[in-house]
């Protein structure tokens, strides 16, 4: 399955731009139908980064999110620059 099929798109919040320095993680808004397993998968391929976990929750809104620990061997703030995040 194609990467940006099941990302939807990055979200950038305050708070998510605060995980991404402190905490090397991110935030996406993903396809509903997308499980952790597809999620941590399409990260890894798209942004040649290792996953340590995803987290998962489903807003009120109807729209799910996505919260990706990146392994500390690498920077998550790199992959958000690519991203045009920061």
């Amino acid at each position: 399955m194609d990467p940006w099929s099941v990302i939807v798109y990055p979200h950038l919040t305050e708070k998510s731009m605060n995980m991404v320095e402190m905490e090397n993680k991110l935030v996406f808004i993903v396809n509903r139908k997308a499980n952790k397993a597809m999620i941590k998968e399409a990260v890894e391929k798209e942004f040649e980064v290792r996953v340590d976990w995803v987290k998962t929750e489903i807003s009120r809104k109807g729209y799910k999110k996505a919260y990706v620990k990146i392994n500390p061997e690498f920077s998550a703030a790199d992959v958000a620059s690519k991203l045009g995040m920061i």
